[in-house]
């Protein structure tokens, strides 16, 4: 478990990393094309969810009035616009090996887009309430990004699989750089709206609209896979056997993570490890790359 002092001296950089997937297999857990695509959906999800979350936040920075948020948010925006940028490669990559990712990608463009968009239209006071409530979204949205970088960093079982080198490099940059800056949303809430009410309303309103579209991803990229046989569908059964394994997340894991959220003492400090996370920055191939 991390402690408050992890955070208080963390001062939250982007890297500028990027991968080469010249040689990344379809599927690139070996033998396990379920456990690949339930993974993948990150990568259908992350690009233009984290541009919103970069276009949310830019929004509310007129409304920061402490100086040390400020500087953790314009880190935030840096990391979450190379993080976009680096699963759209994976996108492009799905694209070339005959796995068209664009039906599912531009759903989520509606969403993100046209349903949690911008507001320029309205009244003033309406629009700070608009962007607060997406700032609400997103630091619910980022309790479960956290938990997914605080799983693939400690998920020995993909080693074990022999899991693409290069795709487990990114998912743990991209998982380290969650744990790193998981307050700064929350932080950010707290700042513009410290009730309890808006943070619950929108977890349980975000959480299971995050999980259903994780499931429609899934759904999608077995259907879509050309290597597949036509009608292949995702099950919690063979879920289940690949966490046993060590290849997804438990789910009762994760539910237990997520109820931490609703107490009133919670705070993203009090989960995952910032150590850890730093530590893995210090090895990655890609961000020691882009150190250099």
């Amino acid at each position: 478990m991390s402690t408050t002092e992890e955070h208080d001296d963390l001062v939250l950089q982007p890297r500028d990393v990027s991968f080469d997937w010249a040689r990344l297999p379809l599927h690139w857990i070996p033998g396990r094309p379920m456990a690949t695509h339930v993974v993948n959906v990150l990568h259908l999800l992350l690009p233009e969810g984290e541009r919103w979350f970069v276009r949310t936040f830019q929004e509310a920075l007129p409304l920061i009035r402490d100086e040390k948020l400020r500087e953790e948010v314009l880190g935030f925006i840096g990391q979450e616009a190379v993080h976009a940028e680096a699963h759209q490669g994976v996108l492009d990559h799905l694209l070339a090996q005959g796995l068209d990712p664009r039906p599912y990608v531009e759903q989520v463009e509606f969403v993100f887009g046209r349903v949690l968009g911008e507001r320029p239209d309205l009244p003033a006071v309406r629009r700070r309430e608009q962007v607060i409530e997406r700032v609400a979204i997103i630091a619910a949205v980022e309790h479960f990004t956290a938990f997914l970088g605080d799983w693939v960093l400690n998920a020995e079982g993909l080693d074990r699989a022999g899991a693409d080198p290069t795709m487990l490099d990114l998912l743990r940059w991209h998982g380290a750089e969650e744990v790193e800056h998981r307050s700064v949303a929350y932080d950010l809430l707290r700042h513009l709206d410290p009730g309890y009410l808006r943070r619950i309303r929108t977890m349980a309103v975000g959480g299971p609209v995050l999980l259903h579209l994780w499931i429609r991803g899934a759904r999608f990229l077995m259907a879509a896979d050309p290597t597949l046989p036509q009608g292949a569908a995702p099950t919690w059964r063979g879920y289940r056997e690949a966490a046993r394994r060590g290849l997804l997340p438990r789910l009762g894991r994760l539910t237990r993570w997520a109820s931490r959220y609703l107490s009133p003492r919670y705070h993203p400090s009090q989960e995952g490890s910032t150590r850890q996370a730093v530590a893995y920055l210090g090895s990655s191939p890609a961000a020691r790359a882009a150190a250099r």
